[in-house]
């Protein structure tokens, strides 16, 4: 992952109700969940959810696909698992400390 792109999703990811969504869809799996669906869990207006998830998609953080007269958002696992791979491996040296935190082998919070 470059490192623009891990900036603009973690930028994304840095505001509470986007937060909330992300655990939502990731939550939903391949099913994934309409907007208004995203809104009722995370207590969003419609309109409010649709901005928020506009700029998770933009970032590349979820994804949607029409289906019918809805659209459908899902979690872009692939690119979750770049950025964590990125902050773990690039920005951290894949130091062992930060590892074993990552991998619940120790209590790090």
């Amino acid at each position: 992952m470059k490192e623009q792109q891990a900036l603009a999703m973690l930028g994304a990811l840095s505001q509470e109700t986007r937060l909330r969504i992300v655990r939502y869809l990731v939550e939903c799996g391949d099913q994934g969940a309409s907007a208004g669906d995203v809104g009722d869990r995370v207590g969003a207006t419609s309109s409010r959810a649709s901005f928020h998830l506009a700029a998770l998609e933009k970032a590349g953080v979820i994804f949607s696909q029409r289906q019918s007269r809805k659209i459908i958002y899902r979690a872009n696992i692939d690119n979750l698992g770049a950025v964590i791979s990125f902050l773990l491996n690039d920005c951290c040296g894949d130091h062992p400390d930060i590892r074993a935190c990552c991998l619940g082998a120790r209590d790090c919070c």
